[in-house]
């Protein structure tokens, strides 16, 4: 279990490999999951779901971390140090109203923690007769929150249309925050990128009404040249000035949405009003806190990587049932995919191709974690640095004389092998999960405590 560190469900495979030495032809190493129990050889699952795998998905959230915090931050990851002085702004992106929720305020903000009181303007109940306000003070566990006040003027339709496209309302961002740099200095788009370019780490999260919003940290770096692959922007202004684009740039865009048949219509999407950009400091300003505004690389860089491990199943309130407003969201978006397939938008040409493979994300088809080419290394980068790090530890307790590490080395060198060996091997899928229910359970309690640990 230790060998994959105690997954929830590790991808059982069977079979041998042999690793050769391409020059002289001699077998350097042999490896066959005849050796381990049950002769079987078992893989992390690598899922990132807290609620699939918990120790796959801890991992997952501390490689996001990292890369999140090497490119806020610097200093590590192969990322220089200077680059904490480069404008940095911590954005909020949120989905529009698509009508009245209960919500859960938190306490120390302006304004009183009840959901929503009564209004002076005289609308007490909406055309349906329900109340349009809600007195009580919800907690965040609360079931209510994230309901509709009245699920008739609720626009279920409008809402995962929109959370299928909201990829695209995304990438327009990107595209109008670079015009809007141009715009800014006062040049064209290809004078702007001599100077200046923009690089994000993006996270989704999904809200208790099932929508989701984007978090992303978006820093400016100068071309990069031979010498320096993250050099600074050669502008004028800062992370203020960075800020306030961002949020000029998210209230200008916009898409428009194909209808899903012939009886809908066609809706122009955009972000809510709820746009928030605030700029990102250095670890100098922790000593004032009045030029730093409390957001430090550290801080944003755990809270971004804390959504990367979540998904729609995570909105579930804390007994494992989902509210009724979840409920009714899958039940409209699978007449949708049934109307959408009608209409024939679900093919391989269509503009909702595949809507019917989300419906257990809510019609959100995006990736929940991505990032330009050089906001800073790679996932695959620093799984490449575990394997390696992994594959030393065990050929020193090898040649220590552990025999239990033997196996460990020799599958490692299956993908650390040198340039001149050829791995030679064949495996055979044999399932998911472990083989007994008692393994399962064993993993899940080493898994959480080394998590404690």
């Amino acid at each position: 279990m230790e060998q994959v560190g105690h997954c929830a469900h590790p991808i059982r495979v069977t079979g041998c490999s042999d690793t050769i030495d391409a020059t002289t032809g001699v077998v350097l190493a042999s490896y066959s999951s005849g050796s381990e129990p049950d002769g079987i050889t078992y893989l992390r699952c690598g899922n990132r779901r807290r609620a699939v795998c918990p120790s796959c998905s801890f991992q997952y959230q501390g490689d996001v971390f990292h890369l999140i915090m090497a490119g806020a931050a610097g200093g590590s990851k192969d990322v220089p140090a200077s680059v904490v002085t480069h404008p940095l702004v911590f954005a909020t992106l949120t989905a529009p109203s698509f009508g009245l929720v209960h919500a859960a305020k938190k306490p120390g903000r302006s304004g009183g923690r009840r959901c929503r009181p009564r209004s002076g303007d005289g609308r007490k109940v909406c055309p349906h007769g329900r109340p349009r306000w809600c007195m009580a003070v919800h907690q965040h566990t609360d079931p209510l929150v994230g309901d509709p006040l009245c699920v008739d003027c609720y626009d279920y339709h409008a809402q995962l249309v929109w959370q299928w496209w909201a990829p695209e309302l995304w990438r327009r961002f990107t595209i109008t925050l670079r015009r809007q740099l141009a715009r800014h200095l006062g040049i064209s788009e290809a004078a702007c990128r001599r100077r200046v370019r923009v690089q994000f780490a993006k996270v989704a999260e999904f809200q208790r009404r099932g929508l989701v919003h984007f978090h992303a940290l978006i820093r400016l770096d100068g071309p990069p040249t031979a010498t320096e692959d993250y050099p600074p922007p050669r502008i004028g202004f800062g992370a203020d000035t960075l800020a306030e684009l961002v949020e000029t740039a998210a209230g200008m865009v916009s898409c428009e949405a194909a209808p899903v048949d012939a009886q809908d219509v066609p809706r122009l999407l955009r972000f809510g009003r709820q746009v928030d950009a605030r700029p990102v400091h250095d670890q100098a300003d922790r000593d004032h806190p009045e030029q730093g505004g409390g957001l430090h690389p550290e801080t944003v860089s755990a809270y971004v990587a804390k959504y990367a491990t979540k998904a729609a199943a995570d909105v579930l309130d804390g007994t494992g049932s989902a509210g009724r407003h979840l409920v009714q969201l899958r039940q409209v978006l699978g007449r949708l995919v049934v109307r959408a397939t009608i209409a024939g938008l679900t093919g391989a040409d269509g503009p909702y191709k595949g809507w019917g493979r989300w419906v257990d994300m809510l019609g959100f088809r995006g990736h929940f974690a991505t990032k330009s080419r050089r906001y800073s290394t790679t996932l695959g980068r620093l799984r490449q640095v575990r394997r390696d790090y992994t594959r030393r530890r065990h050929l020193d307790r090898q040649r220590a004389g552990d025999d239990s590490a033997a196996g460990w080395a020799d599958r490692d060198d299956q993908d650390q092998a040198e340039p001149t060996t050829l791995v030679i091997g064949s495996w055979r899928f044999a399932g998911i999960g472990w083989l007994t229910t008692g393994d399962a359970a064993l993993a899940a309690a080493s898994a959480a405590r080394a998590r404690d640990d």
